[in-house]
Parts: structure tokens; C-alpha cells; sequence
């Protein structure tokens, strides 16, 4: 069936109509809206093809979910975020990425789809995450700071290695010139981001609080957003990373909370199409190769999160206990992944698509076990260690 057939409003209120039947079963059943999401998607993909209309709010949607982002993150805060996080941050990007990265390569899979897939077993979701730490009451517990921390610094890396990975993979090239030249443009988009912010929209603070409450004032802020992220893709980068620090410009205003609730109902619009149309895009009737390096990837993705969780936690200053809690607690994959997976071919995209949503499933799991399996297991680990009495 070709969906383009039908009239675009119909098309239109029938899709939002399902994306609200899905979120309302999401929420009726404690589930995570983006498995809901990706599962009604990968359904659809089935029976109908997707349209041009679809992909394009699914990429304003996205880069709306950036821009957002990027307003939590003023300069300022961003430096001691970094210098709190950052050894656990590493530990996370080495063992995720760079090993998985080599794991690949030991399998013979060629670079730029190590990469590629690198990049999409690093990201946990954070909205998976945080939505799954506020139903289950866990935000005010020792290791969700820990784990807020981890989650903000893998979103302060995420669009720079979507930046660099879209380019590599693109290109079908992987080169010291190559990436000198991406990681060049990417300097050029941050520091114009830096300027800009400093010396033009920090002074904006007086036009912002009398036109915020105008009903225009969306369309100045949607085209910041929308501008920054189009230069990025001029410059051949990915949309999400231009969109970021279009909202880093915005965090240095005095504003940021209210310039977020201009949008966030958009934002909210527009997410669930871009999890529709990822989910649409994987192809099971054409059947999911490697088989041997999916089982692979999820067992050391899993792993790899609970190291960190453990090991990052203890460096952070949690207790065993809590550390093993968190690794156990974040080992979902989602939103991130997604946006570096639909970059890949359709095979790639289908293996990918599988290995996020067994991901996901997984990964909701273990987080709903993990206080009385971390409870559990470091108990019995406290009996092996303790020394006996002598009589």
C-alpha cells in the first residue's frame, strides 16, 4: 500500500492518532514509549511505505530533541560537569565505543561499519533511563547522580561522534586527512557556537523576557535551531550536532527553561515520528544477517555498562552496592542509537534495529531487577571476603 495515495491530512491524523494509542499503552503498562514506538513502526514498515513528509518531522523532531538539550548545558556548567564525570565519562567511551570498535574488527568487519556500530552500541538511552528512574522512585537514590552524570556526559559526546561517524561512514572512507578535516569543521561550528552565545545572545536577555510570551516568539527560536542544524549539514555534519549547539547559544541567555517550554510541546509532536519512521526503515522480510556478531553485541554491550556502572560508580564514590545497581541499570540503547543507526544500509539498519530493541527489552529488565540482584550480589561477595574467627 502506498500511504501517498491518501490525502495528507488524513495520513497525518491517523498517525498521530496510533502514536497516542501507543503512548497511552506505554504509560497504562509502565513500558517505554520508544520500544511502543519502534515496535508500531517496524509494523507499519510491513504493510506501507514511508513518505517524505514523514522523514522530514522526524528530522525536525530530532533536532528539536538536541537543541533542547543542548540549553541544559550553559559553557560554564558544561566545565564542571566534565571535571566531576569525566573519569568514569572515559571509562564509558573506552569500553562501549573504542573496544567494541576493536571487537568488530577482530570480526572482520570493515572500519567504517565498526564505526558505525561502535557508535550505536556506546549511547544508553536517557529517556529510556530517566523515565524508568522517576516511575520506579529511584531519582533521589545515591547512584542517580552517578548515573544522571554518566547519562549528560554521554550526550555531551554523543553529537560529536555522530558528527564524525556520519561523515566517516558516509564517505565510505576512513582517513587521518579525512577526520582531520571533519574534526576541523567541527571546531569552526563550536566556536561560532561559543560566540555567538557569549557575545550576541547573552545580550538578548531584554528582548527575550519581552517577547517570550508572544505567540511569534516560537519561530525565532525553531529557526535558530532549524539554521544551526542546516549549517551543519552544509559543512557535511550531522544535523543533531548543529542542533546541540544551537542550544548550548541559547543556555547563555537567562532563559533557558522558558525558551525550552516554548518548544518542548513541539518537541513532544514531532519525537514519536522519528521513532515511527526508524522502526519503518528496518526491513525483516529481507532477514537479519550476522547473527554471530548480534549475540556479540549484546552480550558485551550489557557488560560493558555494568564494568562502568561498577568500577565508574566506585571512582565517583559510591558504594558497592549502588555501583553495581547502577551498571545494572543502564544498559538500555535508544534515541542515540537510532540516529546514528539510520545512517547504514538497509541490512546494517535492520541488524541495528534488531540489536536496539533487544536492547531496550533487556535493558528494562535488568533495571527493574537490579536493586535486589545488586543487593543480592554484593552480599554474597561481602560473606567470601569476611575473614573467619579464630576461636
Amino acid at each position: 500500500m502506498d500511504v501517498t495515495s491518501l490525502p495528507i491530512l488524513l495520513m497525518s491524523g491517523l498517525l498521530l492518532l496510533l502514536l497516542f494509542i501507543g503512548g497511552y499503552v506505554a504509560n497504562k503498562f509502565s513500558i517505554p514509549d520508544v520500544i511502543i514506538f519502534l515496535l508500531i513502526g517496524i509494523t507499519l514498515g510491513l504493510f506501507v511505505s514511508g513518505t517524505e513528509l514523514i522523514e522530514f518531522a522526524a528530522e525536525v523532531g530530532i533536532v528539536l530533541m538536541f537543541f533542547m538539550l543542548g540549553m541544559e548545558f550553559p559553557i560554564r556548567q558544561l566545565k564542571d560537569m566534565a571535571i566531576r564525570i569525566y573519569k568514569p565519562g572515559f571509562l564509558d567511551l573506552g569500553l562501549s565505543f573504542f573496544v567494541t570498535v576493536g571487537i568488530l574488527l577482530l570480526m572482520k568487519q570493515p572500519l567504517p561499519t565498526a564505526l558505525l556500530l561502535g557508535g550505536i552500541v556506546y549511547a544508553t538511552s536517557s529517556s529510556i533511563t530517566v523515565k524508568l528512574l522517576e516511575k520506579n522512585k529511584r531519582m533521589t537514590t545515591n547512584d542517580s547522580n552517578f548515573l544522571l552524570g554518566l547519562l549528560i556526559f554521554e550526550d555531551i559526546v554523543s553529537p560529536i561522534l555522530v558528527a564524525i561517524i556520519a561523515s566517516m561512514y558516509l564517505s565510505n572512507a576512513v582517513s587521518i586527512g579525512s577526520l582531520s578535516i571533519v574534526l576541523i569543521k567541527i571546531i569552526i561550528l563550536l566556536i561560532g557556537a561559543i560566540v555567538l552565545g557569549r557575545f550576541v545572545f547573552k545580550r538578548l536577555n531584554k528582548f527575550i523576557e519581552k517577547y517570550i510570551s508572544e505567540d511569534f516568539f516560537i519561530l525565532f527560536i525553531v529557526s535558530v535551531a532549524l539554521s544551526y542544524a542546516g549549517l551543519a549539514l552544509f559543512l557535511g555534519l550531522s544535523e543533531v550536532f548543529g542542533a546541540f549547539l544551537a542550544g548550548i547559544m541559547l543556555a547563555e541567555t537567562k532563559k533557558p527553561s522558558a525558551l525550552q517550554q516554548t518548544v518542548r510541546n513541539l518537541r513532544d509532536l514531532l519525537m514519536p515520528v522519528f521513532f515511527i519512521n526508524f522502526g519503518m526503515t528496518i526491513q525483516l522480510t529481507s532477514g537479519v544477517s550476522m547473527w554471530e556478531t548480534l549475540l556479540v553485541l549484546v552480550v558485551w554491550s550489557i557488560i560493558a555498562k555494568i564494568v562502568v556502572g561498577y568500577f565508574g560508580g566506585k571512582q565517583y564514590g559510591l558504594r558497592p552496592q549502588p555501583a553495581l545497581r547502577a551498571g545494572l541499570s543502564f544498559t538500555q540503547r535508544g534515541e542515540f542509537s537510532m540516529i546514528i543507526a539510520a545512517f547504514a544500509t538497509t541490512q546494517i539498519k535492520t541488524f541495528s534495529g534488531i540489536f536496539i530493541l533487544i536492547s531496550a527489552i533487556i535493558g528494562v529488565g535488568l533495571f527493574q531487577y537490579a536493586p535486589k540482584m545488586a543487593q543480592k550480589f554484593t552480599k554474597q561477595s561481602s560473606k567470601q571476603v569476611e575473614t573467619p574467627k579464630v576461636p
